[in-house]
């Protein structure tokens, strides 16, 4: 289906009706796939015939899923996971070893820096840090055993970008694979592979399920990384169930009218929040006052859902606001049709030490939110009367 629209993709490819004639993709919650014969089983495990096996690497609905978003993303080959920081660890494990060194942005998801000082450091292998956004960092920080190049851009919460395609001829001229984590944007804003990325990595829980119901990620690549990748998933097991998969699945197919939604009622409510005396400043990729705005236009179609602000009065007024919302959520998800507000501080960038909040600009007035699908006036007016609090 290579000719075909974003949107057709998004419905049409990846699932073959099966001899029932379901028109929607049927759900296969087994754990295993028996064979016709002895030889039919030593063939399959052998690689020699293709087919099902074991549920914890094989099953047609994650591999109509694993399809259709390696379609979206420009992808050769994707592999499914259990949830996104599994898929950024498959990722690491299956193309890092011990003794090599990783590049990375000190501008990421919280969890995604505790995975890389307190798991992956165990193994011996060497992690350094730079500012998402300065190129000569990137440059700077190469060494003779850098085999990885990993960020999320945009990213979460303060919305810094980085020049994927100039960021990739750093890599291809020095023999390094670019990993981008795309969760914030989705395929339906943001194509890194097509922009010059190696290897694109989902938290497939956010946008792509949009409706806050269950865990999943993703690895989409070529088909020499993800074979590497799939050894790693296969042997250790972080598998995506097939109702989740489903579920997935299905996301996709609503995903661009969804964020095509998203954009718009987040930038109404940043162009709002943006003219409050109680805010410092606000963090929207759509606000021509974004650092990155420029850059963004030649990189994305849209600007995403995320708006971040900082409050006057720090952690403390932060909270009376978080907790003076009746509409939005309090929780630390993003990407949901419901909109979320939480303290990335104490939230999502808890872990982390005061030194690397700092470095990363996590202070402690900083809000998110996480715009949802309701009426946006509604949103406005549900923070604005949390502002007086």
């Amino acid at each position: 289906m290579k000719d075909l629209s974003f949107d057709t993709k998004a419905i049409r490819e990846g699932y073959r009706t099966t001899q029932e004639q379901e028109h929607s993709e049927a759900i296969f919650l087994t754990s295993s796939f028996v064979f016709d014969s002895a030889e039919q089983a030593a063939n399959r495990f052998s690689k020699e015939e293709p087919g099902n096996i074991y549920a914890r690497f094989t099953n047609p609905t994650v591999d109509a899923f694993e399809k259709r978003l390696a379609a979206l993303e420009g992808a050769e080959a994707c592999v499914a996971t259990a949830s996104g920081m599994s898929a950024i660890f498959a990722a690491i494990m299956a193309l890092v070893k011990s003794g090599d060194h990783i590049v990375a942005s000190r501008n990421m998801f919280g969890t995604s820096i505790v995975l890389l000082n307190t798991i992956v450091a165990k193994f011996k292998i060497e992690i350094s840090y730079v500012d998402l956004s300065n190129l000569s960092q990137w440059q700077s920080a190469i060494q003779d055993n850098t085999k990885l190049f990993l960020l999320e851009t945009p990213s979460n919460p303060l919305g810094e970008v980085v020049d994927i395609t100039a960021l990739s001829k750093i890599t291809k001229s020095n023999n390094i694979l670019l990993a981008v984590d795309n969760a914030i944007l989705s395929p339906a804003l943001q194509n890194p592979i097509t922009l010059g990325a190696d290897i694109v990595i989902h938290s497939a829980t956010k946008y792509i399920d949009g409706q806050g119901r269950c865990l999943a990620g993703a690895v989409a690549s070529n088909s020499q990384i993800i074979e590497q990748v799939h050894s790693f998933t296969r042997a250790t097991g972080p598998s995506l169930s097939a109702f989740n998969a489903w579920i997935v699945l299905k996301g996709l197919e609503t995903l661009s009218i969804r964020m095509k939604a998203h954009c718009k009622n987040a930038l109404k409510l940043a162009n709002w929040l943006d003219k409050q005396d109680q805010v410092k400043k606000v963090h929207y990729l759509g606000l021509e006052s974004h650092p990155n705005h420029a850059l963004a236009k030649t990189q994305q179609s849209d600007f995403g859902g995320i708006v971040s602000f900082e409050i006057n009065g720090g952690r403390e007024q932060a909270f009376k606001v978080i907790n003076g919302v009746k509409i939005l959520s309090i929780t630390a998800n993003l990407g949901d049709t419901k909109s979320t507000i939480t303290h990335p501080a104490s939230t999502t960038h808890g872990r982390l030490t005061n030194e690397e909040r700092q470095d990363a600009n996590i202070t402690e007035g900083l809000i998110r939110i996480s715009v949802g699908l309701e009426d946006v006036n509604d949103v406005i007016d549900d923070i604005s009367k949390a502002l007086l609090v």
